[in-house]
């Protein structure tokens, strides 16, 4: 098995941050992982993607070029990054609220992702977080508790609450 994974938006949405964590949280269940990031000059607001493949095999390739999963955070995102799904089995996660324009994907999975953030934690900040937690549940790679691990391990310790919360509201807000 192996399952190629990218995640994107503009910087600030945490997209980079989402990918390392769940990496970490497949390579804790044993499996082979390379993870890699791409941002624009801007701290903020400028393109950012993130990919991950996870393989029970050696990656002899580390680069994603037709991933399985897509997930866009942003309408410029979605228009850049979902073209090379793969057309009879790709997964495309959006931001209801931020892609209108949805691109044509094999399966679509649409969550207000960064809307639920500030509804249900007060912040978008936690949106890369309720991102992961619909990956999880769509994705059915990596176990809710690897990640739920992975999580606690990455972000700072005054936030983990928080952070479980925003990965729970991701997890529930998927279900199809």
């Amino acid at each position: 098995m192996q399952k190629e994974l990218r995640l994107s938006g503009s910087g600030g949405q945490g997209v980079i941050t989402a990918a390392i964590i769940f990496a970490e949280a497949a390579a804790a269940c044993g499996r082979n992982v390379a993870q890699s990031q791409s941002y624009g000059p801007e701290a903020r607001g400028g393109a950012s993607r993130s990919e991950v493949i996870i393989s029970d095999d050696v990656i002899y390739h580390p680069h994603v070029e037709h991933p399985d999963i897509v997930l866009a955070m942003t309408q410029a995102a979605a228009d850049k990054y979902a073209g090379d799904l793969d057309p009879a089995t790709g997964i495309l996660i959006v931001d209801s609220e931020l892609v209108p324009n949805v691109p044509t994907a094999a399966h679509t999975v649409a969550v207000p992702i960064t809307t639920l953030a500030t509804r249900e934690l007060g912040k978008s900040l936690f949106a890369n977080i309720v991102a992961l937690g619909a990956i999880t549940r769509v994705s059915g790679i990596v176990p809710f508790a690897a990640v739920k691990s992975a999580v606690a391990n990455r972000v700072p310790p005054h936030t983990v609450d928080r952070n479980m919360q925003a990965l729970m509201v991701g997890y529930e807000a998927a279900k199809e």
